[in-house]
């Protein structure tokens, strides 16, 4: 387990943004989004952060700057990827419209006076000095009429570098932009075009006519009365970065029953562990309604589905029950109903899906009472590869936003010592973090230390927080 980075104050001197444009004419029209793009709980930017190492050598004589490389990059990316350097807007219905203008997404380049080591051993969430990192300019950072990507590389003293980019979520989701990312980087390399070709397709994922809901959508179900909502209060949240080795899980897995242990997935295992333990730590009410919201990628659930498509086709199923029940049954209670939730999730859910969103106004799902997840142990966004070698980190640049304390992403990463493992960044109510920390050193030290021995239940241990 790591801890924030030791890295203190630092300047970054960033030169005037400026908007990058197709570097060809492309097609000026409007395309629509899908009913999975464009409900509310959406509409938001996201960003993600990559760390480079310097490049060794330049193949050929290329350019060694890789601000100039990525920025010539991507404008010939927009040639194929051009709805990007449109503009949203809204249609009847709220329903979000791409006006296909090729104005370009805002870029912008900048140099710090840090090296990658002043980052710390650990290189993991959270960033200090992330703000300096994350190119965004205020006025132009709306949802309708603005532009869709911001990109900043970041030189480093050492010769790295750190790319940064905020994406307004509509457009993609996290496989579409590795997607994106991975054309960028292709061209980088001498790619003359990428070698997936970008698929719109948006009308798979719009609603019927008429529209039906056909599948039970719990995230989007109003919570039971409760004299304590929970939705965390933003002024005391601490952000803390978990590393989990493939032995511990292991040592997690082998707590499961037998006829478990099989079935449940790297994912599922994890999930319902910080699940209970985020529970227990945030002293719920016992009879208090709690959720926990996969963030799926749907695309395997269609048979076929395109290749190259780059919208959204994410699944958010819930596994509900009561902090009492989560916090005072054994991991494997927990384990298959995220199991259960996450076996929902089929080409019809996703059209009933689309449905819902259109029928009830385009609502966000429902994040009181949530815990939400995200695998992205094989998103890809640590494959992207602009000529300076795979990034030593590349996930979700952290912040403290309304999202952040209930969302816990899983990133691949090696340790300082060289273990592969997943890194998950957890952000908690001050109150509420060392009460975690406590049981998460606990449930693993008593999974290590009774090693396999069928259903080791430590709910007894658990009990005493709520």
């Amino acid at each position: 387990m790591g801890s924030a980075s030791p890295l203190k104050g630092f300047t970054v001197r960033r030169k005037n943004h400026e908007l990058v444009r197709p570097a060809r004419p492309t097609p000026i029209e409007t395309k629509p989004l899908s009913d999975i793009d464009d409900q509310d709980g959406v509409r938001f930017h996201i960003s993600n952060i990559h760390f480079y190492r310097k490049r060794p050598t330049v193949v050929g004589g290329g350019n060694d700057d890789p601000a100039k490389v990525i920025k010539a990059a991507l404008a010939e990316t927009l040639v194929y990827y051009y709805p990007f350097a449109g503009r949203l807007r809204e249609e009847a219905g709220r329903k979000l419209v791409v006006d296909c203008t090729g104005e370009g997404v805002l870029f912008a380049e900048a140099d710090a006076d840090v090296t990658l080591d002043d980052f710390g051993e650990e290189l993991q969430p959270p960033f200090r000095g992330l703000d300096e990192l994350l190119f965004n300019v205020p006025d132009n950072c709306g949802i309708l009429y603005s532009p869709l990507l911001f990109i900043q590389v970041t030189r480093l003293r050492c010769g790295g570098f750190v790319l940064t980019y905020i994406l307004n979520h509509t457009m993609a989701d996290g496989a579409g932009m590795v997607q994106f990312m991975s054309a960028v980087a292709e061209i980088a390399r001498g790619a003359s075009a990428p070698s997936v070709t970008p698929v719109w397709m948006r009308h798979l994922l719009r609603a019927r006519d008429p529209p039906r809901i056909t599948c039970a959508h719990p995230e989007y179900d109003p919570i039971p009365d409760t004299s304590k909502p929970i939705l965390l209060p933003l002024e005391h949240m601490v952000c803390r970065s978990f590393f989990f080795s493939q032995a511990e899980i292991s040592a997690l897995r082998s707590s499961l029953p037998p006829h478990l242990r099989s079935k449940c997935s790297n994912f599922e295992i994890l999930s319902a562990c910080l699940w209970r333990c985020r529970t227990a730590a945030l002293q719920l009410e016992p009879d208090q309604q709690v959720r926990l919201l996969c963030i799926i990628n749907a695309r395997s659930k269609f048979k076929p589905f395109p290749r190259g498509y780059y919208g959204n086709v994410l699944a958010t199923p819930a596994a509900v029950t009561t902090a009492r029940k989560l916090v005072n049954n054994p991991l494997a209670y927990a384990a298959e109903l995220v199991m259960k939730a996450k076996s929902e999730v089929t080409e019809e859910y996703m059209q009933s899906n689309a449905d819902l969103v259109v029928l009830r106004g385009r609502p966000s799902v429902n994040l009181a009472t949530a815990y939400m997840v995200s695998d992205l142990t094989r998103s890809g966004f640590d494959e992207v590869d602009f000529g300076w070698g795979k990034p030593i980190f590349a996930g979700p640049a952290i912040s403290m936003n309304p999202v952040v304390g209930v969302i816990g992403f899983y990133i691949p990463k090696k340790n300082s010592k060289g273990v592969n493992g997943m890194v998950v960044p957890v952000c908690l109510p001050e109150f509420a973090m060392q009460r975690f920390i406590d049981q998460i050193e606990m449930i693993l030290s008593k999974v290590e230390s009774e090693g396999d021995e069928g259903d080791n239940d430590f709910s007894l241990n658990l009990r005493s927080a709520l």
